[in-house]
């Protein structure tokens, strides 16, 4: 008896001994597998907040903001201009029919031609903006009317019914207008028309202008629906340079 408790107690021993050996390494592997997933998680981390190799091509191309302090020459083109050609300050407003911002600053700017007649031209960029789904029908409405010497009747129009943008409201401005209607519904929808407004839009990407209303003073940036001081602050600067 005594030297079959001994050969158990052996038995046991050895069975211990491997039951420990085999938790060992049952551990050391677990722990060698978990380090291998960290080490995949944190590489995975790395790769998403690892800059892409394009992005600083992408930043460098995207141009900042216009700088108020400096002056920049833009092209009037052929787009709708109210004023003399000579007047010693050309204000050039890149606007959007659908943004509300644009329509309340539009008394500010009818407020600048009875203030300064003459003294001021005001020109008329288009920048109908994406996040505005009605905009770019109202521009081609606007820019139709300007093939008829119509424009800023049609552009008063649109902002004074900001709340009822449709195509079908455009053709009944163009009727009230006097325009030729068949005309003006073939040139609203002509690609040479869109190109003009896509123009306005690829030079005002150009200028770092993204949002609108956005102004230039005889080229000094002025963003926003301002109130008409600020704008009479920049004019009245101008005018004293004659």
């Amino acid at each position: 008896m005594a030297q079959n408790s001994g050969t158990s107690t052996i038995i046991a021993a050895l069975v211990l001994g491997a039951s420990i050996v085999g938790a060992a390494l049952l551990i050391q592997s677990s722990l060698t597998q978990t380090n291998t997933e960290i080490a995949s998680l944190r590489g995975a981390i790395s790769d998403l907040t690892a800059p892409s190799p394009t992005a600083p091509a992408r930043q460098a191309a995207r141009p900042a903001r216009p700088d108020p302090n400096q002056r920049y020459k833009i092209d009037v083109g052929s787009s709708p201009v109210s004023g003399p050609k000579d007047a010693k300050v050309t204000l050039i407003e890149f606007s959007d029919f659908q943004c509300p911002f644009c329509g309340r600053v539009t008394p500010t700017i009818k407020k600048i031609k009875d203030t300064y007649g003459d003294q001021v031209r005001v020109v008329f960029k288009h920048l109908p903006l994406s996040i505005h789904p009605k905009a770019p029908a109202a521009h081609a409405a606007a820019e139709a009317a300007h093939q008829q010497g119509k424009f800023w009747e049609m552009h008063d129009q649109i902002f004074a019914n900001q709340r009822a943008m449709s195509p079908e409201q455009y053709e009944k401005y163009a009727q009230s207008l006097g325009l030729d209607v068949a005309q003006f519904d073939k040139d609203r929808n002509a690609p040479q028309l869109k190109q003009r407004i896509d123009a306005d839009a690829q030079l005002a990407a150009k200028l770092g202008v993204s949002g609108t209303p956005a102004f230039f003073i005889n080229g000094r940036y002025l963003s926003g629906a301002q109130p008409f001081e600020a704008f009479k602050r920049i004019i009245d600067e101008e005018l004293g340079k004659g």
